[in-house]
C-alpha cells in the first residue's frame, strides 16, 4: 500500500508540474499578443532621420518627404516632390508642397484630412534634400551639379567632385555667387586652406553657388 501511495503521489506531482509549465508558456505567448499601448509604441518602427533640422527649410521639387499620419498606416508614406512642386496622397490627390516648410505642409494636409478623419495628426519629415544644388566646374575629375548638403563648405564640395586634374590651378579657385542680382567672385586658395590658412575663404555654400577650378 505504501508503495502504491508513493507512486500515486509522484504521478500527481508530475501532472501538477506539467500543468504549471503549460500555463507559463501560454502566459508568455499571451503577453506578446496583449502588449500594453506603451510597449506597442516602443516596438513601433522609428521615424526616418531628417535630412535637415532647419525648421525654416523650404521644400522644393525633387525633395523626398515622409508623411506620417498617426494611427493611419494607409496614409503614412514616403513621397517625392514632383517637378511641378506637388505630392500625391490618398484621399487628397495632389497637394502643393514646394514653397512650404514641413510644418506648413503638415498643417495643409491636416486641414484636408479633416473631411475624412477626426482630428488627424500629421508630421512631415524631409528625408532627402534634392532641390538645392551647387556646381563644381573646371579641372576636376567629376564636374557637375551636386546636392547641397546642410552645412556644406567649398572644401567639402571640391571633395565631392573628385580629384584635381594635372592642369588645375589650385591656388586660383574661385566661388561665383549671386548677390543682390549680381554675380560676385570670391577667391579660394585650396593650398592655403588645407594648411589652416585663409579659413574665412572656406565659406558655407548656398543653393546655386558655382565653384570654378581653372
Amino acid at each position: 500500500m505504501r508503495k502504491q501511495a508513493k507512486l500515486l503521489a509522484l504521478f500527481l506531482l508530475f501532472c501538477l508540474s506539467a500543468r504549471a509549465a503549460q500555463q507559463g508558456t501560454t502566459s508568455s505567448k499571451g503577453s506578446k499578443a496583449g502588449q500594453t499601448p506603451a510597449a506597442q509604441q516602443a516596438a513601433a518602427p522609428a521615424l526616418p532621420k531628417a535630412a535637415t533640422d532647419d525648421p525654416g527649410y523650404v521644400i522644393g521639387p525633387e525633395d523626398n518627404l515622409y508623411i506620417n499620419v498617426w494611427k493611419e498606416p494607409e496614409l503614412t508614406r514616403l513621397v517625392p516632390v514632383r517637378p511641378d512642386g506637388k505630392i500625391s496622397l490618398p484621399l487628397l490627390n495632389d497637394v502643393q508642397a514646394a514653397g512650404l516648410t514641413p510644418e506648413q505642409l503638415g498643417a495643409s494636409i491636416r486641414e484636408g484630412l479633416k473631411k475624412f478623419i477626426s482630428d488627424p495628426e500629421v508630421t512631415v519629415i524631409v528625408t532627402n534634400v534634392n532641390s538645392r544644388h551647387v556646381y563644381v566646374m573646371g579641372e576636376v575629375s567629376h564636374p557637375g551639379a551636386f546636392p547641397l548638403v546642410p552645412g556644406m563648405t567649398v572644401l567639402q564640395a571640391l571633395a565631392t567632385a573628385g580629384s584635381f586634374t594635372q592642369f588645375a590651378n589650385i591656388k586660383g579657385i574661385y566661388l561665383l555667387r549671386s548677390e543682390n542680382g549680381k554675380q560676385v567672385r570670391h577667391p579660394f586658395n585650396y593650398k592655403a586652406v588645407i594648411k589652416g590658412q585663409n579659413a574665412e575663404q572656406n565659406v558655407e555654400l548656398k543653393s546655386g553657388d558655382t565653384i570654378v577650378v581653372p
